[in-house]
């Protein structure tokens, strides 16, 4: 798949990224009217592309904001899985990418692009994130989150515009090889691998104790629900094949240390590895694999105490994927191609209007001073111990809009952090498959939170044959937290990063559930600015391919290392080879072949019936200059072993660079 930016070639991000100013002014206009309603068609039709989006080292990483680190390599890829679906005169995009969030930014880029190849319309093209915190960041629509999210501040147009462009690659081509298909939804429960991290806010709410005995029902305290969609496509003989799953569940993407430097998706890489290997193992083919967070805010996975790391994010992902096959796998007599499509898209101008069904919100958002602290497990060290940073020390006077909320810096705030910088238009939708209503809104949901979004959908929907209400974090855009106003008012990390106060919860409920009414009333609904200005502080962070040529040479033979307590055994071989913005990191980089005997021919490692070069074990990182160029490492691990079998690395030949094979280790 070309990777160039020739499929919206007149975007102002270009002009930006190659000019490199201080602050990034743009807009990003919708196509104007939309595409023309597309005719009928009988059935579903669908396609399914995986597009891998992994950077090269240099980007700072989101999610655990100033502790977090910069990348320098990639340990599992990062990727975009886009499910296309067509049915009557609906046309959607699925968008589900291993990243911290969606962007209002990238939602605005795919649509326009997308625009003149597919009859895919503005409000069908939903960008949902996994959550993970080892992607980067530096794509928000915001000042406030490209600048505290991360551990270095910047809208990068480069990096934003490069990853629209591969997203909408993705789009066009799913859509151009969408053939007949069946779908079904489905739903399955699934514990001991998650955990509530804010308990004590949790309990607050009114309606999560027995009011017969006045006891929390402890089982209320994360979402153990796993939905899936499942999409089958019909194949060359007639009959049907796998072609895409959908997976949507509840948990933080933080299963690896903010200590970690490599991007990496998180225990999601291996939910989805596993899903697929194993559907491919029962099925006679591997689907494309995606996820989106649920209502997660405060449900972390359910680490084995002090062993935070690549280990026990395998162990949870792969115990989640174990448990969607199964879902999977009971799918099969459910699927159909008599699906009802909808979609609607609402962008909540905050400047424009912060009043809804009696609900309001304030003009200025407010960041607490709990949000300083960190959340449970990832806390700031020192910080987090000292008033009144410590969490749980919400004000005793509960007045104003911000109610409980110390806020940081108090009247200061509001020279320090200007008001523009912070999220103004919040980005609701609504998505309608068959008998599921999918509600995407841009903040992290906590899971009392979205149990209230997902009655009052239910109840605006009920009677048009809507079975289910599904309801995701963080999709279009990052806007920050999004608790109860009983969990708001304890003032943990959650309430504190609830930028717009108490009634947030109660405001977001009633958009989604208007908004879901006249989705699937209406079938299309686009409430959006035609035209968004934005303006961000610019800092170019995406490595360029400038450097000096230099020879690609192995440095030393391949070198073993045992397993740890924390970590896995494997295999390191290093090499030196141009600058890192001179290599194409969402290609191949380097393989890994076996070879049975002295004689054997050297064909692709495989492992349980995977390559292990597309697979969640082979890391490659950037390891700095030096006097022959830049050097760089590849590590195997958890490598396998067997009597008589030798196994060596091969580099890649790519952008330029011949192929390079290492010596045989065994």
């Amino acid at each position: 798949m070309s990777d160039g930016w020739d499929i919206d070639s007149d975007s102002p991000l270009l002009a930006v990224a190659a000019a490199g100013p201080r602050r990034a002014r743009f807009t990003l206009a919708l196509p104007e009217g939309g595409p023309p309603a597309p005719a009928p068609v009988e059935g579903l039709l669908a396609g399914a592309v995986e597009v891998d989006i992994t950077p090269p080292p240099g980007l700072p990483k989101a999610g655990y904001s100033r502790n977090a680190r910069t990348g320098t390599g990639v340990r599992t890829r990062l990727r975009a899985r886009v499910l296309h679906l067509r049915a009557g005169t609906g046309s959607l995009a699925l968008v589900q990418c291993d990243l911290l969030g969606g962007s209002s930014i990238l939602q605005r880029l795919v649509a326009r692009a997308v625009a003149a190849t597919t009859d895919v319309p503005p409000a069908g093209v939903y960008v949902g994130a996994t959550h993970t915190h080892g992607g980067p960041g530096q794509f928000l629509g915001t000042d406030f989150y490209n600048r505290f999210a991360s551990n270095a501040p910047g809208f990068d147009a480069g990096w934003a515009q490069l990853l629209a462009s591969r997203i909408a690659h993705g789009v066009a081509e799913a859509a151009a090889q969408r053939r007949p298909a069946a779908l079904a939804w489905g739903e399955c429960e699934v514990w001991g691998l998650t955990r509530n991290r804010s308990l004590t806010a949790h309990v607050r709410n009114h309606d999560v104790t027995d009011r017969r005995t006045g006891r929390q029902r402890a089982y209320l305290a994360i979402d153990p629900r796993l939905r899936l969609l499942r999409v089958d496509a019909r194949a060359d003989d007639g009959g049907f094949e796998p072609l895409a799953a959908m997976v949507v569940f509840a948990v933080h993407g933080t299963g690896v240390p903010m200590r970690s430097d490599t991007y990496n998706a998180d225990l999601w890489a291996y939910v989805t590895d596993e899903l697929g290997a194993r559907v491919e193992r029962s099925h006679g083919r591997r689907p494309v694999v995606g996820a989106v967070e649920g209502t997660h805010a405060d449900v972390a996975p359910a680490i084995h105490p002090g062993m935070a790391g690549d280990l026990e994010a395998r162990r949870i992902g792969r115990a989640i994927g174990a448990r969607a096959a199964e879902l999977y796998a009971s799918l099969d007599g459910r699927l159909t191609d008599r699906v009802e499509l909808a979609c609607g898209l609402r962008e909540v101008d905050l400047d424009r209007c912060r009043r809804v069904d009696g609900v309001t919100l304030p003009r200025r958002p407010a960041v607490g001073a709990a949000l300083i602290a960190g959340a449970y497990e990832n806390e700031t060290p020192v910080i987090h111990r000292l008033p009144p940073f410590r969490p749980g020390m919400p004000r005793r006077r509960a007045t104003g809009p911000h109610g409980a909320k110390r806020v940081l810096g108090g009247p200061l705030q509001r020279l320090i952090l200007p008001l523009r910088g912070f999220p103004r238009v919040l980005p609701v939708q609504v998505v309608r498959v068959g008998e599921a209503v999918l509600v995407g809104l841009p903040f992290e949901l906590t899971v009392e939170t979205g149990r209230r979004i997902e009655a009052a959908v239910r109840e605006r929907v009920q009677g048009a044959g809507v079975e289910s209400v599904v309801v995701t974090s963080v999709a279009n855009e990052y806007a920050g937290y999004c608790t109860t106003p009983e969990e708001y008012g304890e003032q943990r990390y959650e309430g504190g990063h609830t930028l717009y106060g108490p009634a947030t919860q109660p405001f977001a409920t009633a958009h989604a559930a208007r908004l879901a009414a006249q989705t699937v009333r209406d079938g299309l609904v686009c409430d959006a600015a035609p035209e968004r200005a934005f303006d961000l502080h610019h800092r170019a962070h995406l490595p360029t391919a400038a450097g000096p040529a230099v020879e690609r040479a192995l440095d030393g033979p391949a070198a073993f290392t045992d397993a740890t307590a924390t970590t896995d055994p494997v295999w390191e071989q290093r090499w030196w080879d141009v600058a890192p913005g001179g290599l194409a990191w969402h290609e191949p980089l380097v393989r890994v072949e076996m070879a049975d005997g002295p004689d054997g021919p050297w064909v692709p490692a495989v492992v349980d019936g995977r390559r292990v070069d597309e697979g969640c074990d082979l890391e490659v990182v950037h390891l700095g200059p030096g006097e022959r160029g830049h050097r760089y490492a590849v590590r195997w691990w958890d490598p396998a072993f067997r009597a008589g079998r030798r196994h060596r690395f091969v580099l890649v030949a790519q952008s330029g660079r011949p192929e390079l094979a290492g010596e045989p280790f065994d």
